[in-house]
């Protein structure tokens, strides 16, 4: 009988590593300020976590999720729409100014480590869709789909902070998300936000790209039992 057996990272356990000391620093600060405020920070972070979730579903499901091009098609758009909660936490910054923020170098702290989750979580799950979009399209129409992901991604944390929209408004309030995206096409600032968050998100990809190709390639060792 054979066996086989992957020599594989550790990166799901120093997620859960990063992700515990995120919530550890929340829950720290609660008990020294005697406030729930921040909490939404966990929530944030669990939409943060969903287009990771979507891609690692997708790779696991290969081929059935790659071959039939309809439900490759759908999970790609879920996937889309939920990456810009992955940056997103960045502009949970301007809760710094709020009257409840008054550990002003904890919250800091605090604020940053669960943003820096979160992008790290998006760019992760920008890596995986970039090896199920090379199953069904050159490297060139990849590379292009990735940067406009990347460009949606700002657009949507526009739509997202200013504009208060939800990834599954494109759902349940699909005229009034309509209008607002019409309107919104004409304001000088929602471009240099776009291009300001979509464009950092997308260089950070192309570092996580290059520094992935120096790394050695998973070895797969067979053994007879």
């Amino acid at each position: 009988m054979k066996t086989m057996l992957f020599k594989l990272d550790n990166r799901h356990l120093n997620l859960m590593l990063s992700i515990g000391f995120a919530v550890l620093l929340l829950i720290l600060r609660s008990k020294i300020a005697h406030s729930i405020f921040y909490w939404f920070l966990a929530w944030n972070l669990f939409l943060a976590a969903l287009p990771y979730m979507i891609t690692q579903i997708m790779l696991r499901t290969y081929p059935l999720s790659t071959k039939k091009r309809f439900r490759f098609a759908a999970y790609f758009a879920t996937w889309l729409l939920f990456l810009p909660n992955s940056p997103y936490i960045i502009t949970d910054l301007i809760h710094l100014h709020s009257e409840y923020s008054h550990l002003v170098w904890l919250d800091l702290f605090m604020v940053f480590v669960f943003a820096a989750n979160g992008l790290l979580l998006g760019l992760l799950s920008l890596m995986d869709m970039k090896q199920l979009l090379r199953r069904h399209f050159s490297r060139q129409a990849t590379a292009l789909i990735i940067f406009l992901s990347c460009l949606l991604s700002g657009y949507g944390i526009y739509l997202g902070r200013f504009l208060r929209f939800n990834s599954w408004d494109v759902l349940t309030k699909p005229l009034a998300l309509f209008e607002k995206i019409t309107l919104s096409l004409f304001e000088p600032n929602v471009w240099a936000m776009t291009f300001a968050f979509g464009g950092f998100m997308w260089i950070l990809f192309l570092f996580f790209q290059s520094n992935q190709r120096h790394r050695p390639a998973v070895t797969l060792r067979r053994f007879k039992k």
